[in-house]
């Protein structure tokens, strides 16, 4: 359903695999991918989300990296991170089928907090869903964690997690929800009983919860629709 297409860095081609739909004036989501990449589930979630009326950009973040990637999700830096989305979004915004003015942000797992870090650093997002994203609260490059970053979100946040996830933790949730309460920031976590970590990832069998993930998806859709 989607394409790749190149987005220019600094003079490098990024990949990102856009999914378009065949109306004007649609909102845009950017994908934040999980650490395998933007492989399977992450380009079928752009063209679920496509299929649901948004346009989806999934930029590959590991195109600075060369082959074969050893544990690459390590080596990603938040300042190179916030630049590659910035210029992802730069991208969508481009889009004829795109109204510039309707943009958020989804991500999982690894993207997840990835999602929670661009949040903090742009204010013209309207939306922002995180997928049990790890790390959150773990400060990369000397910088700042998304968690110490909270107090700059604008964009209203769902949080959809695994009671049965060791990262976050129930209580790592507890902390954040906690956190972004204390800040005034408007936000809905939901907890999934029985659910793990990627309980989305329809190709791993073995973490994959079908119900709660049909579930999780829906309230990501409404959140969406709802905002954009």
């Amino acid at each position: 359903m989607g394409t790749w297409q190149d987005v220019m860095v600094d003079g490098s081609a990024m990949r990102c695999y856009v999914a378009e739909t065949p109306k004007d004036n649609n909102p845009g989501v950017l994908v934040c991918m999980h650490g395998p990449g933007v492989d399977d589930f992450i380009t079928d979630a752009c063209d679920r989300l496509a299929l649901g009326g948004f346009v989806a950009i999934a930029p590959d973040l590991y195109y600075r990296q060369s082959e074969p990637r050893v544990d690459p999700h390590q080596k990603i830096k938040d300042v190179e991170v916030l630049k590659d989305l910035a210029n992802a979004t730069n991208a969508l915004k481009s889009f004829s089928s795109v109204d510039p003015d309707r943009l958020g942000i989804v991500g999982f797992c690894m993207g997840g907090r990835l999602s929670f870090l661009q949040a903090a650093n742009d204010p013209n997002l309207k939306a922002s869903v995180v997928f049990h994203g790890g790390n959150i609260m773990v400060a990369r490059d000397s910088g700042l964690s998304p968690y110490e970053q909270a107090e700059n979100l604008v964009a209203p946040m769902l949080g959809l997690f695994g009671d049965d996830d060791e990262n976050p933790s129930p209580s790592d949730v507890e902390k954040i929800d906690l956190e972004l309460s204390r800040l005034g920031k408007t936000h809905e976590f939901y907890s999934y009983s029985g659910a793990g970590h990627a309980f989305l990832n329809f190709t791993r069998p073995s973490v994959f919860r079908e119900a709660q993930a049909k579930e999780a998806w829906t309230k990501c859709l409404e959140w969406l629709k709802r905002l954009l």
